[in-house]
Order: C-alpha cells, then sequence, then structure tokens
C-alpha cells in the first residue's frame, strides 16, 4: 500500500535562540560593544523583552533566529502551497533522480481525509486509481528507455498531486510566526494546516516566548481573513492553549 501521513522533525535552530534575539534587539538601544551587551544577556531576562519586541511589531531581530524542519509524507500539492513562501529555504525530493517508486514497486501518496471519511470502498477506489497511474508511469519509463533521470523527468507528468514528496525547510522566526498565521488558520487547506500546526508546536517548546504570540491572527487580534472569516476563532484558540499548555 502506498499511502502516507505527514511526518515533522524540528532538525536543528539557531542556539539560544531567544537570547540571540535579545542580543540583537538591545544593540539597536545600547552604544556599548557587542560583547559588554552578550555579557548581559540571560534567558531569565529574555521573555518580557521579545514579547515586548513582537507587540511593537519590531521585528527586525526575530529574523535573526532560524529553524529547519523535516517533512515527509506530505503531497505535491501541499509542496506547491508551502514554496510560495519565498523567503523560507527549500530542499525537495526530486522527481527526476528519485524514481516513482518504493520497496513494493509502488509510490507513496496521499488520501485525502475527505476521501477516507467516504468509507472503505471509496478508499479502495482512490488506491486503484493510484495504482493505474503507476503502470502509467512505468510504461512511460520503460518507453523512454529506462533510463534513469532521462526516462523519469518526462515519465512523472502523469503522476498524480498526491504523489508523495519529502521537504527540508528553513525559515526565520519572523517568516515563521507569518507563516503560522496564514497556514494555521481554519480557511488554509487541510493538509498545510496540519504541517503549520506541528511546526508550531515544535518551535514552541525550544523557544515559547518567541512564538507566544505565534498561531493564527484571530487568536492575537483580529482575523484577517475578514468577511471571508470562517467563525471558529474559539477552536483555534482551543488548539493553541493546549499546544501551548502541554496537553
Amino acid at each position: 500500500m502506498g499511502q502516507v501521513k505527514s511526518r515533522v522533525y524540528l532538525l536543528t535552530h539557531t542556539p539560544n535562540p531567544e537570547e540571540a534575539i535579545a542580543l540583537c534587539a538591545k544593540l539597536c538601544y545600547s552604544d556599548a560593544e557587542i560583547k559588554e551587551i552578550a555579557n548581559g544577556i540571560s534567558a531569565d531576562k529574555c521573555a518580557g523583552f521579545i514579547k515586548t519586541l513582537i507587540k511593537m511589531n519590531h521585528l527586525a531581530p526575530i529574523e535573526h533566529a532560524s529553524f529547519t524542519f523535516g517533512i515527509e509524507g506530505v503531497s505535491r500539492a501541499l509542496l506547491a502551497q508551502i514554496t510560495r513562501h519565498r523567503l523560507a529555504s527549500f530542499c525537495v525530493k526530486s522527481q527526476r533522480y528519485v524514481g516513482a517508486k518504493n520497496e513494493q514497486g509502488v509510490f507513496a501518496y496521499v488520501v485525502p481525509p475527505s476521501i477516507e471519511a467516504l468509507g472503505e470502498e471509496a478508499v479502495l477506489k482512490f488506491n486503484s486509481q493510484m495504482n493505474t497511474l503507476q503502470g502509467w508511469y512505468n510504461e512511460w519509463v520503460d518507453a523512454l528507455g529506462n533510463a534513469g533521470e532521462k526516462s523519469n523527468e518526462d515519465a512523472r507528468f502523469v503522476l498524480p498531486n498526491a504523489c508523495e514528496t519529502k521537504i527540508i525547510v528553513t525559515m526565520n522566526a519572523r517568516e515563521l510566526l507569518h507563516f503560522f498565521e496564514l497556514r494555521c488558520c481554519f480557511r488554509a487547506q487541510w493538509e498545510i494546516r496540519e504541517v503549520a500546526w506541528e511546526m508550531f508546536r515544535l518551535v514552541y517548546k525550544v523557544a515559547p516566548n518567541i512564538f507566544s504570540l505565534g498561531g493564527p491572527s484571530c487568536i492575537n487580534h483580529t482575523c484577517n481573513e475578514g468577511k471571508m472569516s470562517c467563525g471558529r476563532s474559539a477552536e483555534s484558540k482551543k488548539r493553541f492553549w493546549e499546544m501551548t499548555n502541554g496537553q
């Protein structure tokens, strides 16, 4: 079976991200030597300072902390959305150099929850359609000479948005706050929304003061969607509270 589920990992991040941000921010308001400012930075003094920065919308210092995630078990449809965040850096599994088959001879793919909700028969039908596409892909690989990337690059044109991919993405903290504001929202597409919430959960663990005002816009101020608002801010606030309080 080629079905997969999303998995998100925080691979690495700026050491002591909150102290790094506090140092950068304090430099803006001090004529002291940088090493002297650094010696005055301690973790217990960062919380209030960082929260004040964010509330003041003085976000340039926030850019000095970065976070790198591994994301797998997600669709090419998600890839098209997440790469719209142009201030992020991406590396993606190539469909040219990596053939669309696993050990069982089928490509991995994502089944939308709406199709799963229709029941077992609907999922079996979806699986059958994916197997058909796998057969078409295999036919074109053979027809094009079965020559690795030279065959894969054109055979892949029959592969669907459901096809699984793997991504490594790096964002600075400022871009992450923007990303969460847009992608944790209920109006975001379901797959990227779940990935965004998991990314938020992971970074909140290591930098709670930076991300204390994270999440969709309705949690901390008015909804950005205006007349298109989903009206589900209470659900978003509940999820935020559960994640930030260890539920």
